[in-house]
């Protein structure tokens, strides 16, 4: 199991490396497609009820086919028209709605934890379809935008959070944080991430071209480490709002699509409700 898991984190460290490498952005925005259709659908199997679950498949492939078709607009010339307007109304209304909902309704579900049975499936699938898009939208933007160093540097962000949650947790964590969600998860773990985040966020803000470049440009060093903090809880929201759809659906993986690793939703959890709040925070001009 574990080297099923190795080989697989190595492939896809791999595939990542190699498309923010390639000479133009079409491969990573490809594999963002593919990412967030195959996402999408792990998350309707979890929320759907068992009668609607069959829509998962053609949501996701239309999801995929519509960013599609947005990338086309969007990597092109300056785009005009619809495309524009479209991308206008995401920046503006997509992305703080749905990072509002992350914040307010997701992290007062966690809270909750209401882990025995599968209510408000609906409402969950759809905030799923918003989620998703939003996400892409912003990893897209920020990648066009500010190149491939800004992207590795954000999403270190969440990787700093999640192992020095996970060693810290280990090693220090006495009160659970979640229990009836993950009861694995301690609030020193919490402590341990969010403050690792922060001091990833300044080192690294010393590198131009980097997430916490930006995040200090755009504002003073206190609410820059103020934001990160924000951010590295939000990213713990997410991985624990995924094991609550998990917990409700009964099911340990919500797929079995990376061999080791379970989903693609498993891999992005804490992604998901970070990117849309990094693009508001620093835009992608």
């Amino acid at each position: 199991m574990l080297k099923q898991r190795v080989l697989t984190a190595i492939v896809l460290l791999a595939i990542l490396l190699g498309t923010l490498l390639a000479p133009t952005p079409w491969p990573l925005v490809l594999l963002l497609v593919l990412m967030a259709a195959c996402a999408l659908w792990e998350w309707l199997r979890l929320t759907l009820p068992n009668r609607a679950a069959a829509v998962a498949v053609p949501l996701a492939i239309l999801s995929a086919f519509v960013m599609a078709v947005l990338a086309v607009q969007w990597l092109g010339d300056p785009p005009s028209g619809w495309p524009a307007g479209l991308r206008a109304g995401i920046d503006r209304w997509l992305m703080p709605a749905v990072s509002l909902i992350w914040v307010a309704g997701a992290g007062a579900l966690v809270l909750q934890g209401q882990t025995g049975e599968r209510r408000h499936c609906v409402w969950l699938s759809v905030f799923g379809i918003l989620a998703v898009i939003a996400a892409w939208s912003a990893l897209v933007q920020l990648f066009v935008a500010r190149g491939p160093w800004f992207l590795v540097s954000l999403m270190a962000l969440i990787w700093f959070a999640d192992i020095a949650a996970y060693f810290t947790g280990k090693a220090l964590g006495r009160h659970k944080l979640a229990p009836r969600v993950s009861p694995g998860k301690t609030w020193e773990g919490a402590v341990g991430g969010v403050a690792a985040a922060c001091i990833w966020v300044a080192v690294s803000a010393r590198w131009p071209g980097s997430f916490g470049h930006a995040l200090v440009e755009q504002w003073s060093w206190l609410a820059a480490i103020a934001a990160t903090a924000f951010l590295a809880a939000l990213s713990i929201v997410g991985d624990l709002f995924e094991s609550l759809l998990k917990r409700r659906a009964g099911v340990k993986d919500s797929s079995q699509l990376l061999p080791g690793h379970g989903g693609v939703y498993d891999r992005i959890d804490a992604l998901l409700p970070v990117a849309p709040l990094a693009f508001l925070l620093t835009g992608a001009g």
